[in-house]
């Protein structure tokens, strides 16, 4: 018996991107990026609606802002 999280990640349609979401979802006032995931309002509220080309666009910048968070942090 595969865990259930493997068999998802297997069945899933080619086009499907998942979502950056770790259920910690506030925003952080001076960036306006939420404290979990790194997106703006508009991206989460969006994410359902976005083309998967759109979804990995902003998955990119969700990494550069999470690198450069974790860069002003060590400073």
């Amino acid at each position: 018996r595969r865990p259930r999280d493997r068999w998802c990640r297997v069945n899933l349609a080619p086009e499907h991107v998942p979502s950056p979401c770790v259920k910690l979802c506030a925003l952080d006032p001076r960036s306006g990026y939420c404290v979990g995931c790194y997106r703006t309002i508009d991206e989460v509220a969006n994410w359902v609606e976005m083309s998967a080309e759109d979804k990995r666009a902003v998955l990119e910048r969700v990494a550069r802002r999470r690198a450069r968070q974790s860069e002003e942090a060590k400073r």
